[in-house]
């Protein structure tokens, strides 16, 4: 055959530009989407930010808001304009009085409205108060002292060998051996080099073991009492049983009652298992919600959250030389109009993330009442019928974005989860499930917790049929440990 040319009619679906940007952007986190913007600011001059705050958000500042901290002002330089997404209808404008004063409770972990006590017991403040590394805080301390240069050498290179908790997890055989043989330089001058180390600050550093760790605080305590005689004994010999919560065996291994052996273990639950961690520099990571959720006149209702949205606009002043001209620049007509897209994109993805929000709140209004254990199964077909969306645009929208609630904040996907089927014929949030599995354990017997076939039992006279290894697999989702690892004495 011989090669020919053909016309063909047909129809296929095609995803424009506009509509690929409007989608990329949908599924971005707010950081995300914060970075992207940035480049197009950078590429496109047409495309400039916009200082002045959209009236649209005047309702989701009415209020006093934990993200941002902002001068009170006067009641009258309050905005009246209704919350994002919703038209004026004449109602009375929302105010401050109209919003129900929950406060943001420390159940929550977010915000209180009494604000922090000063005494507050904080780890937080530790942990940006320390401004050195474990090696310079080790390596000040080996400064002060009067060793040789040799042994000095033979210290730092150990201090070098420790790990972030400050542990020798190399075994110091191994050490010595990578050492060149001209130093002429001995097993035990490093044994003694690690005891300089060990009595060092912080306590039980340069230990090679959570055992050698607990044991060197335990022998650096100034006080003999008898609980902490005891504490080292089982430190020493007995850990392994201490761990298991086998207190049975080890009061017949070490002829102590209830009360020394509580004591015990009491003083060692104090200690630090990893002292070098409190030098570690932690990546701090900080959310920033893209809904605020707040109650309203009885009604629980979702805002943008202004902080996180971008006000753009298009460069008027471009905007006006290219109207003037006769024969418009192409590659500016196109930067125009790239700019025009993501301003609309942008409105139209925080306007799908309210609807969604919105929606989410609605249908677990009483989470936002009760707490987790008033959590309804939902799912995202759910949603996505009730607004008319793609499941596929739900999933999209609920990925990385999150909702500060007077509980918290939370992944909008959090709100969404499985149903385990009741008695009546009913169903029940495996998310509300988790929260009575927690309130059981957290209110039952040290001396005789709760096993999972109880938990499933106890479940059961609820009227929630869940199996026993459901109840561990949740279990296991909240990290509390099994019935054995939960005995006290």
């Amino acid at each position: 055959m011989k090669p020919a040319l053909q016309l063909k009619l047909s129809q296929h679906l095609a995803l424009t530009p506009q509509l690929q940007q409007s989608i990329k952007l949908l599924q971005l986190s707010t950081i995300e989407m914060q970075q992207e913007i940035e480049r197009y600011l950078l590429e496109n001059p047409m495309l400039e930010r916009d200082d002045e705050v959209p009236e649209s958000f005047a309702g989701a500042q009415a209020f006093d808001s934990p993200f941002k901290q902002q001068e009170s002002g006067s009641e009258e330089a309050r905005s009246e304009a209704p919350p994002a997404g919703e038209e004026r209808d004449g109602e009375a404008p929302a105010t401050p009085a109209d919003v129900d004063d929950d406060r943001w409770s420390s159940d929550a972990g977010t915000y209180s409205g009494a604000g922090r006590d000063e005494d507050d017991d904080s780890d937080t403040q530790d942990i940006h108060a320390a401004t050195i590394s474990l090696r310079d805080h080790l390596g000040w301390q080996l400064g002060m002292t009067q060793l040789s240069q040799r042994d000095r050498s033979l210290v730092r290179f150990l201090i070098e060998a420790l790990d972030d908790d400050g542990y020798l997890s190399t075994p110091l055989i191994e050490l010595w051996e990578t050492l060149p043989p001209e130093y002429e330089i001995e097993l035990e001058e490093l044994e003694i080099a690690l005891k300089h180390i060990q009595n060092f600050d912080p306590t039980g550093i340069g230990a090679r073991s959570p055992q050698e760790c607990l044991a060197l605080q335990l022998r650096a305590r100034p006080d003999s009492r008898p609980e902490g005689k005891l504490a080292l004994r089982i430190v020493e010999q007995h850990l392994e049983l201490l761990a298991a919560r086998d207190f049975s065996r080890l009061k017949r291994l070490t002829g102590a009652d209830d009360a020394d052996l509580k004591a015990a273990h009491a003083l060692i639950v104090s200690l630090d298992p990893r002292p070098g961690a409190r030098f570690a520099s932690l990546d701090a990571r900080y959310i920033t919600p893209d809904v605020i959720v707040k109650k309203l006149k009885g009604k629980w209702t979702a805002y943008i959250n202004p902080d996180a949205y971008p006000r753009l606009r298009v460069n008027r002043l471009y905007a006006e030389i290219l109207a003037q001209q006769r024969r418009g620049n192409g590659n500016l007509n196109g930067q125009l109009q790239e700019a025009r897209w993501l301003i609309k994109n942008v409105q139209q993805r925080f306007d799908t993330i309210l609807r969604v929000s919105q929606a989410i709140v609605e249908r677990q209004k009483q989470f936002f009442e009760h707490g987790e254990v008033a959590m309804r199964p939902l799912v995202l077909r759910e949603i996505a019928d009730i607004l008319d969306l793609h499941e596929s645009t739900v999933s999209r929208v609920t990925t990385q974005k999150f909702m500060a609630t007077p509980r918290g904040i939370f992944e909008l996907k959090y709100f969404f989860g499985s149903h385990v089927s009741t008695d009546t014929g009913g169903a029940c949030s495996a998310t509300a499930i988790r929260a009575l599995i927690k309130q059981l354990i957290g209110a039952e017997d040290g001396k005789k917790p709760l096993s999972d076939s109880q938990i499933s039992e106890i479940l059961g006279q609820q009227g929630i049929v869940v199996a026993r290894r459901t109840v561990a697999k949740y279990r296991e989702s909240l990290n509390i440990p099994p019935v054995n690892l939960r005995k006290t004495l």
